[in-house]
């Protein structure tokens, strides 16, 4: 490129992105993703230092950055609608919020499928509700939810986990088919075991308890957990914000309705 040769405008400028649950972990990775490709972005959690903390890691890492952050709870009806109030339109919807818990199935209760249902599942409905008509209206627009491997091999210990997380790939079909022929996008990604912040804790304490080395605990939880994975490895959340900074671009638009793995090969199927 010489002195005087125009900047590669960045696919994503001029796009406002709303990241649910993402002030750290992939939510976060996916955040600094969408930024570094020029998208306006918002994140969005339930504790305000939370946020803060993820601004100033976002605006260090991208500068120029424009980033906004709405504290609400999406676990609740209220939180969704005052996070969808909040933000106004945007052409990029992450439902990245969730959560889980190991517990047998006998010990899940009424309460505990519930929960998981409200954040895992019932935040992405009430976001995509009030945010995809208005995609729909303007002809432009990618919805992306962000499931699990766990959605299409239930882990025995957390059933009610691989139940919402299957249920996020259904809605994401199921959206795709009421946009078909908008210009607006709707799909589900698939991450395997990835290393967020959360995942590092547990394997600390893990380690600690059992008197071994964070490594030979990861080890352990491949041999043991996932052996069928064939980067015998964890995920890095910036390796799952690739995938969804693609499926947010413009390259990405004869990308309907899928649910794309970035799962480290744990899931035994071909399609």
């Amino acid at each position: 490129m010489t002195a005087n040769a125009t900047p590669m405008p960045l696919p994503l400028a001029g796009r406002r992105a709303l990241i649910t649950g993402s002030a750290a972990g992939i939510g976060f990775a996916i955040g600094r993703a969408l930024a570094e490709l020029g998208a306006a972005v918002v994140i969005n959690a339930r504790h305000r230092a939370g946020l803060v903390q993820a601004i100033e890691r976002l605006r260090r890492a991208v500068p120029g950055l424009d980033v906004d952050a709405v504290q609400a709870d999406l676990g609740t009806p209220e939180g969704a609608n005052h996070l969808a109030q909040s933000v106004g339109e945007v052409d990029i919807l992450v439902n990245n919020l969730g959560i889980f818990e190991q517990k047998p199935f006998a010990q899940i209760t009424d309460d505990d499928w519930r929960r998981l249902f409200e954040i895992n599942v019932m935040s992405g409905v009430r976001m995509a509700r009030a945010l995809l008509p208005g995609m729909v209206v303007r002809g432009w627009g990618r919805v992306v939810f962000i499931s699990s491997e766990s959605g299409v091999s239930p882990p025995p210990d957390m059933v009610h986990y691989g139940v919402t997380k299957a249920a996020q790939i259904s809605l994401a079909r199921g959206l795709a088919e009421t946009c078909a022929g908008t210009g607006v996008t709707v799909n589900s990604v698939l991450p395997g075991p990835t290393l967020t912040e959360g995942a590092a804790e547990y394997f600390e304490d893990a380690a600690r308890r059992q008197q071994i080395t964070v490594d030979e605990a990861k080890r352990a939880f491949f041999a043991e957990a996932r052996p069928t994975s064939l980067i015998r490895r964890f995920i890095e959340p910036a390796e799952v914000a690739a995938l969804v900074a693609h499926v947010c671009s413009p390259l990405s638009g004869a990308i309907q309705g899928a649910a794309l793995r970035v799962d480290g090969g744990v899931v035994r199927s071909m399609v």
